[in-house]
C-alpha cells in the first residue's frame, strides 16, 4: 500500500481477530460512517475520474491506480445524500470485494477505531427509509459520538458488482 494513510493499516497483515473490530471511519456531510478495515485495501487522494457511459449514477467512473483499472463509487450518490463538489480532503477508499476492487469516495478520512461488539446497537427502524437502512450493520458507538457502520457488500449489490466489474474491465 502507498496510500495517504498508509500508516493506520499497516496492522492489516495480523491475525484476523485483531481486525475484527477495527473500522476505517469517514465522513458523508454531518455522518459519520464506518466499514471493516478487513475490506480496505488503500485509501488515496482524489484522482482523475475517467467516466464510463451507461453505468448508475453514483458509478463516477473509473481510476487508474498503479494500473489497475479501479471502478469508483460516491458515496454520498450511493445513500441517496446530495452531490458534493470534491476537494483537497475528499478520499478514495479502495475496497475489496469478491475478488473485486472498487473505490468509495467520500468526504473526509477520519481514522481507524475498534468498536467492540457490545458497542454496536442494532439499527433503528424508521417507516418510510428501509432502502438507506439495508446498507447499515449498525450503529457504533464511541465515547459520545455514534458511527453509522456500513454493510460494504450490502452497499454495493450482486447486480451492482457484476456492472464494478465489467467497467474495472473496461
Amino acid at each position: 500500500m502507498s496510500g495517504i494513510y498508509e500508516e493506520e493499516l499497516v496492522d492489516m497483515g495480523e491475525e484476523e481477530d485483531t481486525i475484527s473490530n477495527k473500522y476505517l471511519t469517514f465522513t458523508l456531510g454531518d455522518n459519520s460512517y464506518g466499514i471493516p478495515i478487513a475490506h480496505i485495501r488503500d485509501i488515496i487522494e482524489m484522482q482523475k475520474i475517467a467516466t464510463i457511459p451507461d453505468m448508475p449514477p453514483y458509478v463516477r467512473g473509473v481510476i487508474n491506480l498503479r494500473g489497475k483499472i479501479i471502478p469508483v463509487v460516491d458515496m454520498r450518490l450511493r445513500l441517496h445524500m446530495p452531490f458534493r463538489e470534491y476537494d483537497d480532503r475528499t478520499c478514495i477508499i479502495v475496497i475489496e470485494l469478491k475478488n473485486t476492487l472498487i473505490g468509495l469516495i467520500v468526504d473526509v478520512v477520519e481514522e481507524v477505531l475498534e468498536i467492540l461488539p457490545n458497542n454496536i446497537e442494532v439499527t433503528p427502524h424508521f417507516r418510510g427509509i428501509e432502502a438507506q437502512e439495508r446498507y447499515i450493520k449498525g450503529i457504533g458507538k464511541v465515547g459520545d459520538k455514534l458511527k453509522i457502520l456500513l454493510d460494504v457488500e450490502k452497499v454495493v449489490y450482486e447486480d451492482d458488482l457484476k456492472t464494478l466489474q465489467e467497467a474495472g474491465e473496461a
